[in-house]
């Protein structure tokens, strides 16, 4: 077999001669996932899981608890994970199958090629900013627990999480089945502990220590907190090779935070009619315990950084015709947001990230109308699916999306009804289904993929697709 030339393409659509000069992993930020690249149902199922694990999920659980009881919380988590799988399958299966982050995929599904530039600032800036916020409440968490100066903590993690996502997705993927598994072993065996010498009936059937929560706050604490993941699962449904894992892992992961760890919170909220109950798993499992709660919240705030750093490639190439390994802006973005937590910046900014909390939102509801009901721009996609390329041409602008996009971010600022996230949500969809059957969504010029695009695009394939027969 004759030696591969020093252009030679790799799956990342980047030759080999750029790949040994970049550091870690561009994972396809620019092109589809191939087939045959795709991870099986198991390791998804643990990187689902893994996002799962989380003691802020128990406080949340335990706050609902403090105000409501535990049937009325159940109802509200019940409300609150069947809108986020709702949201999460639509636009998760959109991806799975496109083999595209949400970033790319805007590009053919409502936003136009520029468009798509914007739906990145938004989404980058968003993540970027919550991966610097839990680096904060991470490092004080950890100085508070073993001492030490926050900064130094803050320092540590978010170092020691922008090493992992330089090497993207399969690392984290295996940094998840270590996590996910002692995770949920470390806080059922602190949970059967404290909860061994209480009677379970009693603390189902106690009424609510504090006052009381209506059942819209609830579920809008539940869904409101995880909408922008949910918009984001593209990210991670990219690497499924089936809509039915999609659902499953997605469906799974909602069981396991909902039910399991929030209702769990509820009960530890009554049983000592406070939110504070993370010292519940951290003061049952010593040293141990510390440990395995710090690695889970690096878990999930790795999401926050490689998310950030999809969206930053895409708006670079489109707004300034540069193509950046996905590593070296996961260097920049982890440099910057540890810094900013480390110096304690990061927690001043946290109104303005819920406000983009509302902006993001409306771009799954604008993708998931554009993909599965008006279907006016996904042609292309189609067309080059199982050649696993990129289309040749994308539209430049959607003037209508943006408009549509502004209106229902306006719904869910301004409308005190509801659950914010959802109403922006539903305000985008609702509005681009009606006004796209009407023919009134209409895309403004052609953009070519250029040079830079062409880089990023991997040749046909001929290999059989895996699952082929």
């Amino acid at each position: 077999m004759a030696a591969a030339s020093p252009a030679h393409r790799t799956g990342n659509g980047t030759t080999d001669a750029d790949t040994s000069k970049q550091i870690g992993s561009d994972d396809y930020s620019l092109s589809r996932v191939p087939r045959d690249k795709r991870l099986g149902f198991w390791t998804m199922l643990l990187q689902w899981l893994a996002q799962s694990g989380s003691i802020s999920q128990f406080t949340l659980g335990a706050t609902i608890g403090v105000g409501m009881t535990f049937g009325d919380a159940f109802l509200a988590f019940t409300l609150g994970a069947v809108i986020l799988e709702i949201v999460i399958f639509a636009i998760g299966l959109a991806g799975m199958r496109e083999g595209l982050a949400t970033p790319m995929l805007t590009r053919w599904a409502g936003f136009g090629r520029n468009g798509s530039a914007l739906v990145s600032f938004v989404i980058a800036v968003s993540l970027v900013g919550w991966f610097g916020v839990q680096n904060t409440i991470f490092g004080n968490s950890v100085s508070e627990l073993v001492g030490g100066p926050s900064w130094l903590w803050c320092v540590c993690a978010g170092v020691a999480i922008t090493a992992l996502v330089i090497f993207g997705f399969r690392y984290m993927a295996a940094f998840a089945k270590v996590v996910a598994p002692l995770f949920f072993l470390m806080v059922a065996w602190s949970v059967v502990t404290t909860l061994n010498d209480h009677s379970l009936s009693d603390l189902i059937h106690s009424p609510p220590p504090g006052e009381t929560i209506p059942l819209a706050v609830a579920a809008t604490a539940i869904a409101g907190g995880y909408m922008t993941g949910a918009i984001v699962s593209p990210e991670m449904t990219r690497y499924n090779r089936k809509g039915s894992h999609v659902f499953l892992q997605s469906a799974s992961s909602m069981i396991l935070s909902e039910y399991i760890v929030g209702l769990t919170g509820v009960l530890l909220g009554h049983l000592v009619k406070s939110s504070e109950v993370s010292h519940i798993v951290l003061s049952t499992s010593g040293v141990f315990g510390v440990i395995v709660v710090l690695m889970s919240t690096a878990k999930i705030n790795d999401w926050n950084l490689y998310g950030s750093s999809l969206g930053v490639v895409n708006f670079f190439q489109v707004v300034f015709g540069k193509r950046l390994h996905r590593g070296v802006v996961t260097v920049a973005l982890g440099i910057a947001g540890t810094v900013l937590s480390a110096v304690g910046i990061m927690t001043h900014f946290t109104e303005f990230l819920t406000i983009l909390g509302v902006a993001i939102p409306p771009i799954g509801g604008i993708v998931v109308a554009e993909y599965w009901i008006v279907k006016r721009m996904r042609a292309p996609l189609d067309a080059t699916r199982e050649a696993e390329t990129l289309p040749a041409t994308s539209p430049t602008w959607v003037p209508m999306a943006l408009v549509i996009w502004a209106a229902a971010f306006c719904v869910g600022k301004f409308y005190d009804g509801g659950i914010p996230a959802l109403n922006s949500l539903l305000t985008a969809f609702l509005l681009y289904c009606v006004i796209g059957k009407l023919g009134w969504i209409k895309p403004y010029g052609t953009s070519a993929l250029d040079d830079e695009d062409g880089a990023a695009v991997p040749a046909a394939r001929t290999t059989t697709p895996v699952g082929a027969a």
